[in-house]
């Protein structure tokens, strides 16, 4: 038998605002919600998905990491065909850029709830 990525899954402490930041910012569409768990898909396609589940006592991670801090444990990677204008409209929807940015072709930003996830130009 042969595993294929069925979601990637976001902890986070408000499932549904987190996904309306991420319905917005992908263009997807809503499959299922409840107050503990949201999971969005790509239009025409089932899966994957992307989901957001309750954590209550969610800590965001350092970017960039230091020893003793809570550690990235993933990320999304984005991409995107303007670097500046999606980065501005994720701005727009909630996100914020960060300081430290480790390449030119790539924005390193983190959405409402402090999870990293970088845009990026083809190539990049």
């Amino acid at each position: 038998m042969t595993a294929t990525l069925g979601a990637f899954v976001l902890g986070t402490p408000d499932p549904p605002a987190l996904a309306d930041f991420y319905r917005a910012l992908l263009g997807w569409e809503e499959a299922e919600r409840s107050s503990e768990w949201v999971r969005l898909k790509e239009p025409g396609r089932e899966r994957p998905s992307l989901s957001f589940q309750l954590e209550r006592d969610h800590t965001p991670p350092t970017w960039p990491q230091r020893p003793g801090t809570q550690q990235m444990q993933a990320h999304l990677d984005l991409q995107v065909a303007d670097l500046e204008g999606e980065t501005a409209r994720a701005v727009a929807l909630g996100a914020t850029v960060q300081e430290h940015q480790p390449q030119e072709d790539v924005r390193v930003l983190r959405d409402p709830h402090g999870h990293p996830f970088c845009l990026f130009l083809p190539g990049a």
